[in-house]
C-alpha cells in the first residue's frame, strides 16, 4: 500500500512542475534556513561545554545595593585577599578557588621572534578547571612560579616545528618565564577561546609591585577569581551559604562600606557568562539570549512560511483532484486511507526538499561562518542530530500536510462525481489567511532588520568628543619605553607623518581605573559615585582633537598643573558645580587635594550604547606612568607611509619593542560589531523570508490565472484590454498585502521598541520605516503577481474558449 501511495505521489509531483518546484524549493530553502539557525542556536547555548566541569563552575562577583537610590549593581572586581579567605572559610563548598587577573594584551618574546598575544594570569589549577588538552606537559605544569604554558598554534609561531618544551621566553619584556606545556586550542564557543597562554598568579605579583602592595589592602579591587565547585555541592547551595560573606568576614577597615552598600558575594555560573551578560540591578537579566530566542523564532517562522506555501498549492489544486478522491471514496477508500496517500506526498516533498535542504547547507555553511564569526560544522557522527533531523521531518512533514490532506479526503463522492461540488465563496478563505500570515512575518522582519541598522548608524554616528580619523594607538607594554616617551614624542612630530601625540593610562574608549570616595564642596550626601580614572600628558587632548568647554587644558607653564585635574561634562554635571573652575576635590581620609582646572567635553570611555562615564583626568608630567601612545597621523601621507616611519622610530627609539597598534575608527566598529552581525544574518533570514513568500505568491497567481482562463478568454472578446486584465488579476493579492501591512506595522513596532530598551543610547522608531516597508512589499508583490498576470492577459481567447 505505501509502495503504491508512493508512486502515485511521485507522477503528481512529475505532473505539476510548477508547484512542485515551488514546494519542494521553497522547502528547502525553509529548512536549510532553519537547520542553519539550529546549528547556530546550539552553538550559543553548548558555549562553554568545553570545559568537562562547566556546570560546576563559577565566577566570583560582587554585589551591592546603593541606599540612595535603591539600586543594585554587580561588579567582577574583587580585592586582592578575598581569594585566600574565600579559600578558608569556604573549603566545604569548593575543590578550588582561583584568584586571576584579567585577560588582556601582552608581547611574547622568543630570540628574534615578538609576538602581540592575549593572555591571563591565574593561580595553578586552570588546566584542571578549563580541563585543557595538554599536548605536551601534565596538568602540573603551572605549579612553578615562572612557569607558562601556550596553546598549540602559539607555541607553532613562537618555535615552528622545533620541541617548545623547557625553553626560555618573555612575557612583554621584563617577565622571564619557561614553557611547561602547551595545549590544544580551545574551539572559539569557548570564553578562554582568545587567550593563547596561561603563566602563573606568582608570576604577576611579583613583577608588579602595585599587585604585591595589594596583597593584604582591602583599598584596591582589580582582581578576579573562579571557583570549582566540589562534588555533590548545587551551584543554589555555595549561593547561599557564600552569599553572607562580607557580614561575616569582612575587615574592619571595609566594614562601614560593607554595611551601606549590604555587599555581599554573587556567584556567576560558568554556564551564564556567555548569554546572560547583560545586568539589570544586580541580576544577570539578558545578552545573546535575547537573539537565541529571537532567531529561533525567525526559524520557525520562517519554516512555517514554507510549509504554508505546501498547504496553499496544495488546497488551491483540490478542485483538480476532486474527481480523484470522489472515484476513490466510491470504490471504497476510506478517509484514513486518503488522508495516509496525501500525507505520504507531503513526506516524499519533505524528504526530497531535506536531501536538498542538506546539500545547500552544505554549500552554504562556510559563507555563514564567517558572517556569524563561528566555525560551526554538520555533526554527521552524533546519533542525536540524525534522531532530531527523523523528528524534524516528520514534525515538518505533518505541519505541511496535515491540513491538505484532512481537506482533500473530506469531499463527498456523490457531489463530485455528479459535477455539483462547489468551492463557494469563502472557499479561498484559509489560502487568503494563509497568504496574509507570510507576508505580515515577512514585514516584521524586514522592519525590524531596518531596525537593528538604524541603532548600529545611531550608536556609530553618536558624538565621541574626539575627532576618530586619523588617529592611531600603540599599546606601550614594554619596560624599556620607560624614560623614552618624551624621546619618543620629538621623533614622531619630526618624522612629519605624525602631528601630535599624546599618553594616557587607558584606552580612549575604555576605562581601565575607577575610583569613588571623593568629597567636593557643596556635595550631597547621595553624591556617591564612581569615576573612570585616566592619567595623561600635556598633548593628550590635543591629539584626540577633543574640546575644553570651561576653563583650560593643561599646560607646561602652570607647575602647579601637576596636582590640576580636568573633569568631563557629565562628572560636573553629576556633581552640580555650575562654576567647576578652581573648585577642590580631595579623597576621604587623605589631606592630598586636586583643583579643577578645567571641563572637557564627553570623550566615549565605554559602550556607544550607554551613556559616558563621569571622568577624572588628572596629569602625569613625565608620562612615566602611561601606556598608550596616541598619534595624530598627517592627513597629507597615506596610511602605509605613516606606519612605515612610525615603525622605523619605535625601532630606532625603542628597538625591542613590537609595533602594536589599532586605528581608532577600527576600534569603535569593534565596539558594534556584535550588532552588525545581528544585522547582516537578520537581513540575510529577512530576505529568503520574502524569497519565500513571493515563491508561494508565484505558484497562487499561476493557478489564480489556469482558473480563470475562460473568463479572461470572455472579458478579451468583449474588449478588456491587458491592464484591465492586469488590474483584477492583482487587485485581491494587492488587498492581502495591505492587510498584511496593517496587522504587521503595530507588531515590529512594539517588538523593536522593547528591543531597544536595553540600550541606554539609543534611535527611535521613525515613521516613514513603516511606509517604506509597506510600499517595497506592493511593489514585491506586483512584480511576482503581474508575470502570470500578463502572460494570461495576452493569451489568445480562442484557445482559452475552446472546450476539453
Amino acid at each position: 500500500m505505501l509502495r503504491n501511495y508512493l508512486k502515485i505521489a511521485t507522477r503528481n509531483l512529475t505532473r505539476n512542475k510548477v508547484s512542485s518546484f515551488i514546494n519542494i524549493g521553497g522547502l528547502a530553502v525553509g529548512m536549510a534556513v532553519a537547520m542553519l539557525i539550529g546549528l547556530w542556536v546550539y552553538d550559543e547555548l553548548s558555549f562553554n561545554n568545553y570545559h568537562n566541569n562547566h556546570e560546576k563552575i563559577a565566577q566570583i562577583r560582587r554585589f551591592g545595593t546603593d541606599p540612595n537610590t535603591n539600586e543594585s549593581r554587580s561588579s567582577e572586581s574583587l580585592y586582592f585577599p578575598m581569594g585566600k579567605a574565600i579559600k578558608q572559610n569556604y573549603s566545604h563548598l569548593f575543590e578550588k578557588v582561583l584568584m586571576a587577573f584579567w585577560i588582556g594584551d601582552h608581547t611574547l618574546y622568543n630570540k628574534e621572534t615578538k609576538l602581540p598575544l592575549s593572555g591571563e594570569f591565574i593561580e595553578d589549577g586552570v588546566i584542571d578547571l578549563l580541563s585543557l588538552k595538554m599536548l605536551l606537559g601534565t596538568s602540573s605544569a603551572m605549579k612553578a612560579p615562572n612557569s607558562i604554558i601556550l596553546s598549540a598554534t602559539t607555541a607553532k609561531a613562537l618555535f615552528g616545528n622545533s620541541d617548545p618544551m623547557e625553553k626560555n621566553i618573555s612575557i612583554d619584556n621584563r617577565m622571564p618565564v619557561t614553557v611547561r606545556g602547551v595545549y590544544e586550542d580551545l574551539p572559539t564557543n569557548t570564553r578562554f577561546a582568545q587567550v593563547d597562554f596561561f603563566s602563573t598568579w606568582a608570576l604577576w605579583v611579583s613583577s608588579n609591585k602595585w599587585v604585591k602592595d595589594c596583597e593584604n589592602s582591602w583599598d584596591n579591587s582589580s582582581f578576579n577569581a573562579y571557583v570549582q565547585l566540589k562534588p555533590g555541592v548545587s551551584m543554589q547551595q555555595a549561593t547561599l551559604e557564600t552569599k553572607s560573606y562580607f557580614k561575616k568576614y569582612a575587615p574592619k577597615e571595609i566594614e562601614d562600606e560593607v554595611n551601606k552598600y549590604k555587599s555581599e558575594i554573587q556567584l556567576f555560573p560558568m554556564d551564564k557568562w556567555h548569554l546572560y551578560s547583560t545586568f539589570d540591578n544586580g541580576q544577570p537579566t539578558g545578552g545573546r539570549i535575547t537573539f537565541v530566542y529571537l532567531f529561533s523564532i525567525i526559524g520557525m517562522f520562517v519554516l512555517l512560511l514554507a510549509c504554508i506555501n505546501f498547504m496553499n498549492l496544495s488546497t488551491a489544486r483540490s478542485e483538480k483532484r476532486a474527481k480523484e478522491v470522489g472515484i476513490r471514496k466510491a470504490i471504497g477508500s476510506e478517509k484514513s486511507q486518503l488522508v495516509l496517500q496525501f500525507l505520504s506526498e507531503s513526506f516524499l516533498v519533505v524528504i526530497l526538499a531535506f536531501a536538498l535542504s542538506l546539500i545547500l547547507v552544505l554549500l552554504g555553511l562556510g559563507w555563514f561562518n564567517e558572517l556569524a564569526d563561528k566555525e560551526m560544522e554538520i555533526p554527521f557522527s552524533n546519533p542525536i542530530f540524525w534522531l532530531i533531523i527523523i523528528g524534524f521531518i516528520i514534525f515538518t512533514g505533518f505541519l505541511a500536510g496535515l491540513y491538505p490532506a484532512f481537506y482533500l479526503s473530506s469531499f463527498k463522492p456523490i457531489e463530485v462525481l455528479k459535477g455539483k461540488l462547489r468551492f463557494g465563496k469563502f472557499a479561498s478563505l484559509p489560502r487568503k489567511i494563509l497568504v496574509v500570515v507570510q507576508f505580515t512575518v515577512s514585514m516584521i522582519l524586514i522592519i525590524g532588520t531596518v531596525v537593528v541598522y538604524q541603532q548600529i548608524e545611531h550608536a556609530r554616528n553618536r558624538p565621541l568628543g574626539f575627532n576618530k580619523n586619523s588617529l592611531l594607538s600603540i599599546y606601550m607594554n614594554d619596560p624599556a619605553y620607560e624614560g623614552k616617551t618624551e624621546t619618543l614624542e620629538r621623533e614622531f612630530i619630526n618624522s612629519g607623518v605624525v602631528t601630535s601625540v599624546g599618553y594616557s593610562s587607558s584606552p580612549i574608549t575604555q576605562t581601565w581605573s575607577n575610583s569613588g570616595g571623593f568629597i567636593w564642596q557643596d556635595k550631597a550626601p547621595e553624591q556617591d559615585s564612581d569615576f573612570a580614572m585616566n592619567t595623561i600628558n600635556y598633548d593628550f587632548f590635543d591629539a584626540l582633537g577633543s574640546k575644553i568647554k570651561m576653563g583650560r587644558n593643561f599646560s607646561r607653564t602652570f607647575s602647579t598643573d601637576s596636582t590640576g585635574l580636568i573633569i568631563n561634562e557629565s562628572a560636573a554635571k553629576f556633581m552640580g558645580l555650575k562654576n567647576p573652575i578652581g573648585q577642590i576635590v580631595r579623597l576621604e581620609n587623605s589631606s592630598a587635594t586636586l583643583q579643577i582646572v578645567g571641563v572637557v567635553e564627553d570623550v566615549m570611555n565605554g559602550s556607544p550604547y550607554e551613556p559616558v562615564k563621569r571622568a577624572f583626568y588628572n596629569l602625569d608630567v613625565k608620562s612615566v606612568n602611561t601606556n598608550h601612545a596616541h598619534l595624530r597621523l598627517n592627513p597629507n601621507f597615506s596610511p602605509n607611509q605613516s606606519l612605515e616611519k612610525i615603525q622605523s622610530v619605535l625601532k630606532k627609539v625603542v628597538p625591542s619593542a613590537v609595533f602594536d597598534y589599532h586605528f581608532l575608527d577600527n576600534e569603535l566598529d569593534d565596539k558594534v560589531v556584535q550588532e552588525q552581525r545581528i544585522g547582516k544574518l537578520s537581513t540575510f533570514f529577512a530576505i529568503l523570508a520574502i524569497f519565500i513568500s513571493c515563491l508561494g505568491l508565484f505558484g497562487l497567481a499561476s493557478f489564480v490565472a489556469e482558473q480563470r482562463t475562460k473568463e479572461i478568454g470572455i472579458r478579451k472578446v468583449l474588449g478588456a484590454t491587458v491592464a484591465n486584465l492586469w488590474q483584477l488579476l492583482s487587485k485581491d493579492f494587492v488587498i492581502l498585502i495591505i492587510i498584511s501591512c496593517i496587522i504587521a506595522t503595530p507588531i515590529a513596532y512594539y517588538t523593536m521598541n522593547e528591543w531597544l530598551q536595553k540600550y541606554s543610547y539609543r534611535t527611535n522608531i521613525p515613521w516613514w520605516i513603516f511606509i517604506v516597508t509597506g510600499v517595497a512589499a506592493l511593489l514585491i508583490t506586483l512584480l511576482t503577481v503581474s508575470y502570470q498576470a500578463i502572460k494570461a492577459a495576452l493569451m489568445n481567447p480562442v484557445k482559452s474558449l475552446k472546450t476539453e
